[in-house]
């Protein structure tokens, strides 16, 4: 049934109605988002936690059979951010927040600007299920932070910035012994991506890593001057 004779190509026809759909998608959210009572924001947060959840076990299990080392081992970083995204949408805890915020709004944005996907077009699975995936996790940190008014602080950047510097460690290690590539840190994927414009391996690790210190930073700086704006409060006169 969900089959398609069409190879994906980047930056054709389906790709652009992805792209259409998640910025009609994230509108939505937030302006859900604002107008929510608290309960209704735990519904929705609660069905959301568990579609991202359910899809992401589905492809999980899908790319598990028969299993294979260069599929099946979750240590994509897609991996953690659907699962951080779940856990945040589903709890509010900020450590799940703070993942979710800096790896979907920089991360997993880069499969929405540069999408390493080869295989079928619409509507076969394999494209439903990238898309999917990736859309959740934006669209739970789009939610979360301008519906729900969540914000990151200077101890979730540090926060998010160990973990990600602990998975890059033990996923290159893993990469190294058997010959994988998850999260393309021992080489470039054979797709068009932006890494292309970082430099050659391993120039573009420590490029992407700068780069990426300095936005997150800068994702930061200002919800953390705002909050203490409100917390001093006005200047006496």
């Amino acid at each position: 049934m969900f089959s398609s004779q069409r190879e994906f190509t980047a930056y054709g026809p389906s790709y652009w109605a992805m792209i259409v759909l998640f910025v009609v998608g994230a509108a939505i959210l937030v302006w859900l988002g604002r107008r929510q009572t608290e309960s209704q924001a735990r519904r929705l947060g609660r069905v959301l936690a568990m579609l991202t959840a359910a899809i992401y076990g589905a492809t999980l299990v899908h790319f598990s059979i028969p299993p294979t080392i260069a599929d099946s081992v979750p240590l994509r970083l897609t991996d953690l951010a659907t699962v951080a995204a779940a856990c945040a949408l589903w709890s509010r805890a900020q450590w799940a927040y703070a993942l979710t915020y800096y790896w979907g709004l920089v991360l997993s944005t880069q499969a929405l600007i540069s999408p390493v996907l080869t295989g079928p077009d619409f509507p076969h699975y394999q494209f439903l299920a990238f898309w999917a995936i990736h859309l959740l996790v934006v669209w739970a940190a789009i939610y979360l932070t301008w519906g729900r008014r969540m914000r990151p602080r200077w101890r979730s950047y540090r926060f998010t910035v160990l973990v990600t510097v602990v998975w890059a460690a033990a996923t290159f290690t893993f990469n190294s012994i058997a010959g994988t590539n998850y999260g393309f840190l021992n080489r470039k994927p054979a797709t068009a991506t932006l890494l292309d414009v970082l430099g050659p391996w391993p120039v573009y690790l420590v490029t992407a890593t700068m780069l990426i210190l300095v936005v997150w930073a800068l994702m930061t700086w200002p919800w953390e001057r705002a909050r203490r704006r409100t917390e001093e409060g006005p200047l006496p006169s």
